[in-house]
């Protein structure tokens, strides 16, 4: 199966091409079940390909290249696309291709009647072919076209339902955004091929040892830069949260399967540079992804919107992730990754059951009393919130811990900054899930209340459990998010199975601290966060507390809206201004004068051949004045 890796990405781009040309007439929910196939068919390989890799020795694994063709050849650059697959990138493709084809058959419900049904799959099958090449790609340029690719398709997923203002300016946010990390990405891969000559993973690892510490160091931060944009970090987080604008399934796919994880895939793929950097180059990536974790924490603890929620929070799960980089500890980045691709794409698509369910409300405040309604999708929604709440055994305890122990380890500080964190994301889940599923029932209320609502929730509108191909894929999810923890438990070297698997690409993080006393630690935090959650909004024994301060983000969002529309625009205007009167006029004056003096000396090219030789008759007489004068006066 290593001989046909090619064939991982090649589905879901036959899957692209083939609805891209018959779409139309496949419809709904045909165009749909096929795009479902594609990248099941993906995930079908990409099992054979872990098998195959699994009977090669440790060291074998790390070195599957597969070259497919030389795709630029300029001087001494010389790229090939080619693909890497190694263990890093085979567990990127076996949750991006399996979670994926849930996600995809989720959306065959959720979308079913839309009038773009069969485009919205062709740019699902688009978006997974973007991410299967970025992490597949055995260098920086076939990574980064995935990772543009990707980007693009955000764009047009995210604005998919155009005809709402807040959605198209939602895909350009995201859109823009993601161009100020692709510059530090391009920067990245310029340094490295300065100071390696090679834009090969491969290369660049292996010569990594042999960097001085400020060029790894600049190859590490501008990279991170990249990583900002795409995995949503501190400042350029702001584009996410915005995403929940396009349909839910879009939703779960970025935030939980594909395109956010693509910085922190990076970062470790690049992990023999972040060793030889500078110190505080790791420090700095763990500052930023704690500060972000925390931030993102707070600001969930007010949002009333039900997918808002989630976003943030997986803007602080990411910030978890970058956290345990800048720690040393890749596999358990790479851990909590999978697990939050587990319990994130479980509660987004739960969202998106209960948006259906609630036609189309997403308004938490006008929900209530759903788990008498929707049963399944409350029992699975349940397991998605005691796997972020960091409840064992849930899958993200064990990975949130190796985190938290790495963080100890870094520094007490960011510990601390971890384990608020974690208070704060089992307090956020668990008051909505009391706002979603238990007290009373309020959207009859809220349909007294808001007229503009329509018949949305009248009577014979009562909400209602999703259709079969909606809830499979969150009881799958559910399982995984109960049991995804398993595969790297702490007890010994043969339990971490995770561990040992990655090794030969992102090495081992060693820790002398005593594990058990932070785990109980971590699981003390998480049960304060989910009985002060139940203290104030099941039991009402304390008045909540939701800042509009927290709601409104800490006010970021909207002092850099304010600023990019007022001052912002102005300079950008006074920048344009001087490009086209100073730099553009003084090469265009140079331009015209050359041209103004060129056409005054062509008037005298007459190609009349009389005139010319009146010329020369001219030119003698003068010459001959001039020798006579000249000897005269000699």
């Amino acid at each position: 199966m290593l001989d046909v890796v090619w064939l991982i990405p090649a589905f879901p781009l036959l899957g692209f091409l083939v609805i891209l040309l018959f779409g139309r007439k496949l419809g709904d929910p045909v165009a749909g079940y096929f795009a479902a196939a594609m990248v099941a068919l993906s995930f079908v390989v990409t099992a054979g390909v872990f098998l195959d890799l699994q009977s090669l020795s440790p060291e074998a694994r790390a070195e599957q290249v597969h070259t497919l063709f030389s795709w630029v050849a300029v001087g001494g650059l010389h790229i090939d696309l080619a693909f890497l697959a190694d263990p890093l990138s085979i567990t990127m493709c076996l949750f991006v291709t399996g979670i994926g084809a849930l996600i995809h058959l989720y959306a065959v419900g959720y979308m079913h009647g839309d009038s773009r049904f069969s485009k919205f799959f062709l740019y699902l099958n688009l978006f997974a072919f973007s991410m299967l090449m970025l992490v597949l790609g055995s260098n920086m340029l076939v990574t980064f076209l995935g990772w543009e690719g990707v980007g693009t398709c955000s764009y047009f997923l995210i604005s998919f339902w155009h005809e709402k203002d807040s959605a198209a300016t939602a895909g350009k946010k995201a859109f823009v955004t993601n161009r100020v990390g692709d510059w530090g990405f391009m920067m990245a891969m310029f340094f490295a091929f300065w100071a390696v000559g090679s834009l090969d993973y491969l290369h660049i690892n292996e010569a990594a040892g042999s960097l001085s510490a400020s060029t790894a160091t600049a190859i590490a931060l501008f990279a991170f830069v990249g990583a900002c944009g795409k995995s949503a970090q501190l400042p350029l987080y702001l584009w996410l949260p915005d995403a929940m604008e396009g349909p839910t399934p879009v939703s779960a796919l970025i935030h939980a399967a594909t395109m956010v994880t693509a910085g922190v895939y990076l970062m470790c793929r690049i992990s023999p540079v972040l060793n030889v950097a500078s110190s505080y180059a790791p420090t700095i990536i763990a500052i930023v992804g704690a500060a972000t974790a925390l931030y993102a924490a707070t600001v969930a603890v007010s949002q009333n919107d039900i997918k808002k929620v989630l976003a943030y929070s997986t803007v602080s799960q990411l910030g978890y992730m970058f956290l345990a980089v800048g720690s040393g500890a890749y596999t358990a980045a790479i851990f909590h990754m999978v697990t939050h691709a587990f319990f994130k794409a479980l509660l987004f698509l739960g969202s998106g059951s209960v948006i259906h369910g609630m036609h189309h409300e997403q308004d938490m405040r006008r929900m209530g009393a759903l788990r008498k309604f929707m049963p399944l999708t409350f029992g699975t929604f349940i397991v998605g919130w005691l796997a972020i709440a960091g409840v064992p055994p849930f899958s993200g305890f064990w990975s949130k811990d190796d985190i938290l122990l790495a963080a100890y380890d870094k520094s007490p500080i960011l510990w601390v900054v971890g384990l608020v964190t974690a208070l704060l994301t089992a307090f956020y889940m668990t008051r909505q899930v009391i706002m979603v599923f238990y007290g009373e029932a309020r959207w009859h209320d809220a349909h007294e209340e808001h007229g503009a609502h329509g018949d949305l929730h009248a009577e014979g509108h009562d909400p209602h459990e999703s259709p079969w191909m909606m809830v499979l894929p969150l009881v799958v999810l559910a399982v995984l998010s109960f049991a995804g923890g398993f595969i790297n438990l702490p007890f010994s070297e043969s339990t971490e199975k995770l561990t040992q698997w990655l090794e030969p690409v992102v090495g081992l993080h060693h820790s002398d601290t005593a594990k058990l006393p932070l785990a109980l630690v971590a699981i003390a935090m998480g049960l304060i966060g989910i009985g002060v959650a139940f203290a104030v909004y099941y039991f009402k024994k304390l008045k909540p507390v939701e800042p509009k301060i927290l709601a409104d983000a800490w006010g970021y969002d909207r002092a850099v809206s304010n600023f990019m529309g007022g001052p912002g625009r102005k300079a950008f205007e006074g920048v344009a201004w001087a490009d086209s009167h100073i730099i553009d006029g003084a090469v265009n004056g140079t331009a015209h004068l050359v041209q103004g003096t060129a056409g005054e000396a062509r008037k005298v090219q007459t190609g009349n051949v009389r005139n010319y030789a009146a010329a020369v008759g001219v030119g003698v007489v003068l010459l001959l004045t001039w020798f006579v004068i000249v000897r005269g006066i000699l």
